[in-house]
């Protein structure tokens, strides 16, 4: 009987306080998600070509940051950018919000950069050596050729890469920057009903994630289809 009690109780709170949870906090999540995705992609794509590189110092380099990234906690990054961005970029006022998606950022694109390189190595080399031997430059074979087969690749784990970070962003919350975690803390503040908020933020983090991820799987499926019908 208590459980369902715990309903009403997110129930009555979510009804007085939709606007810190949807409007504040889903909003800022998403926001943040992104945000990072987006410049992390850009990002990761660099990383990935200075992975694929022929310059041995510049592939240790890039190679040396993804490991660093891939090695170590985000919520320490999170920290690391949180008291490091500013002392960095001192031309502007750096927010708390910019620090830690700066954080984010880097973060995602150590993870990108890798789906990228896998991407565009899953493609047939022989479909390289076919191009070249037709003339084609290796830049015109990389963005003609190549490219648009790995998207198909790329795509789907670029989609659930997103999905991941709107769950990732939970540790946001930790800088209180306005994120659905941080609508928690202050909601909780307000009402003491810990375990209902906790219900609120569970079921909007479901109705963001679940969704999105099964479109992914479509997505995939489709660009799978397509790629046996072009065979």
């Amino acid at each position: 009987m208590q459980f369902f009690e715990y309903f009403i109780d997110a129930w009555n709170i979510f009804s007085r306080y939709w606007y810190v949870f949807l409007i504040k906090g889903a909003g800022y999540t998403l926001l943040l998600s992104l945000i990072t995705v987006f410049f992390g992609t850009i990002l990761g794509t660099v990383i990935a070509f200075g992975k694929m590189s022929r310059f041995k110092v510049l592939r240790a380099i890039v190679t040396a940051f993804v490991e660093i990234i891939r090695g170590t906690p985000i919520l320490l990054q999170l920290y690391v950018g949180y008291f490091l961005v500013p002392q960095v970029v001192t031309f502007v006022e750096v927010s708390d919000f910019m620090s830690i998606t700066i954080a984010l950022i880097l973060n995602s694109s150590a993870y990108v950069s890798e789906i990228i390189r896998s991407g565009i190595q899953s493609v047939d080399k022989g479909q390289t050596e076919a191009a070249r031997s037709l003339g084609m430059s290796k830049n015109q074979t990389m963005f003609r050729i190549v490219i648009p087969q790995a998207v198909r690749t790329i795509l789907p784990a670029l989609g659930n890469e997103f999905v991941m970070m709107i769950k990732e962003t939970s540790l946001a919350s930790t800088f209180f920057i306005g994120d659905l975690m941080t609508s928690y803390t202050i909601v909780k503040g307000q009402t003491y009903k810990s375990l209902a908020c906790l219900i609120i933020v569970g079921v909007i983090y479901f109705i963001l994630t679940f969704p999105l991820s099964k479109l992914m799987v479509y997505i995939e499926k489709k660009l799978k289809r397509g790629e046996h019908h072009g065979q």
